[in-house]
């Protein structure tokens, strides 16, 4: 019966490893798919005007979702797409690519998809319709992948609650003329479908409380760069914290760092707000002095010095009583030389 056992289950492992994996011709296939999509994913960013921009995004997206219904697709990496964004969780249920494409100064598109993993590497995917330009509340909008909040994903994070996966995104927006983005989004999902945002941003630590929101903006003056990670060991999200320059705090283009770490810690299928993440203080009078060699009437400080010296070399008094003497080996000189 054990060995019946261990038999279907390879049978079943084979199969799922071969349902997952590519054969050549479709390797080939995607590779000379993925030599022309290089060419669009440049363009999309680097193009001159915004209409070859816009003929570039339309072809790259056309042609990419070709190559992604190539059965086993999801096991392609397209590593040579340098300018897309592309995203796996520690699980690997699925991925998510981002891009953006700036139509002027003052308007910037993201565009995206998220591909999950099949057991048969069919395609399965959700299209990411930015809609961040007619979102009035942006920080408390609960939205699909039709209603999503565009940004370029930089970080995935994994995390569990009540036996539930939630997968929070960092990402960057380059917003407008005045001021860039980056935003903490929490994606899960439900009933297979993807959901962004959610009461996940709880700031009741906080000395002056504000009620949760559904995801986290950092709107900055545009030549500054805030930083925003996943701390490892600090098992926390931490950010610059921003000030004003001119003393008004609404104009988020006068938002600049000033040098202080705000954060959010997962707890209880929340990310609860830190305000201070390194709050260590010196003590009074344990404070890091020089050790100075001249006192107040500058004479120099002769116990200073010698505790500065480095060791002497052992005298030959000090030298073990077994040590040698070394043999001297005295040479015949011949005259005339």
């Amino acid at each position: 019966m054990k060995k019946l056992y261990l038999f279907v289950v390879c049978i079943i492992s084979i199969h799922w490893c071969f349902s997952q994996g590519l054969q050549k011709n479709e390797e080939f296939f995607l590779q000379q798919k993925e030599d022309s999509l290089k060419t669009y994913a440049k363009d999309i960013i680097q193009a001159i005007n915004p209409q070859n921009r816009f003929n570039a995004d339309s072809l790259f997206t056309k042609m990419f979702v070709r190559a992604l219904k190539v059965t086993g697709s999801f096991n392609y990496p397209f590593d040579s797409l340098e300018t897309i964004s592309k995203l796996y969780p520690p699980d690997s249920s699925f991925r998510i690519f981002t891009w953006q494409m700036v139509i002027n100064d003052n308007i910037i598109r993201q565009h995206g998809a998220i591909q999950m993993k099949t057991v048969d590497g069919s395609l399965k995917l959700f299209p990411l319709i930015d809609k961040s330009d007619v979102t009035i509340n942006i920080e408390d909008t609960v939205g699909n992948n039709k209603g999503w909040i565009g940004a370029v994903y930089y970080r995935i994070i994994e995390t569990k609650n009540a036996h539930k996966n939630y997968y929070t995104l960092l990402g960057f927006d380059e917003n407008n003329i005045r001021s860039n983005r980056k935003i903490i989004e929490v994606l899960s999902f439900n009933n297979g479908e993807p959901e962004f945002g959610g009461r996940y941003f709880n700031f009741d630590n906080d000395a002056v409380k504000q009620p949760a929101i559904s995801r986290y903006i950092l709107e900055y003056k545009k030549s500054t760069g805030p930083r925003l990670t996943y701390d490892e060991n600090l098992g926390m999200i931490i950010f610059e914290h921003l000030e004003s320059e001119s003393n008004e705090p609404k104009k988020k283009w006068t938002l600049i760092p000033d040098g202080d770490y705000e954060g959010f810690k997962w707890n209880n299928g929340q990310w609860v707000h830190v305000e201070k993440v390194f709050n260590q203080i010196t003590p009074e009078g344990q404070e890091p002095v020089p050790r100075p060699l001249k006192d107040t009437q500058g004479d120099l400080k002769e116990d200073k010095l010698l505790d500065d010296a480095p060791a002497e070399k052992a005298t030959v008094e000090e030298m073990p009583a077994t040590s040698k003497k070394p043999k001297v080996i005295k040479k015949k000189v011949k005259p005339g030389v």
